[in-house]
């Protein structure tokens, strides 16, 4: 994946301070709140600070969990995976963009999730666009 250079001061004005807190210092949307957590639009959600291909609506399904769960980014270099230890003891794994390493969410695996890869991407809504198939 090509690394993308980002303006901060033009990002922080074009996604606004929530977007640009989960963003850029790994902060987290309030559950049950984005734009994008019971949506079954079809297309690719896409990175709000890079514009990159992350997950398609064919991954997307309701995990019951506040935020929209897809099983599988779009594709393996996509994003980028890094041990979070901010709730220590609990180990989780955040997911930032390839591209910008902007802050996503965090993959959890082994819930027993009835989708092929058994794992649950929990992405903010803020962190992403939704770009509808025509």
């Amino acid at each position: 994946m090509e690394k993308v250079n980002i303006d901060e001061a033009a990002l922080k004005a074009r996604v606004g301070d929530l977007a640009y807190d989960v963003l850029r210092n790994a902060a987290t949307e309030r559950p049950f709140t984005g734009e994008y957590t019971d949506t079954e639009l079809v297309g690719s959600y896409r990175c709000k600070a890079c514009n990159a291909e992350l997950f398609k609506s064919e991954t997307k399904f309701h995990s019951g969990c506040g935020w929209p769960s897809f099983y599988a980014p779009t594709e393996v270099d996509a994003v980028t995976l890094i041990e979070d230890r901010s709730l220590a003891p609990r180990i989780r794994t955040e997911v930032r963009c390839a591209a910008c390493d902007s802050h996503l969410g965090h993959v959890f695996k082994g819930e027993g999730y009835d989708v092929p890869t058994d794992e649950r991407w929990c992405i903010n809504s803020v962190a992403m666009y939704l770009e509808e198939k025509k």
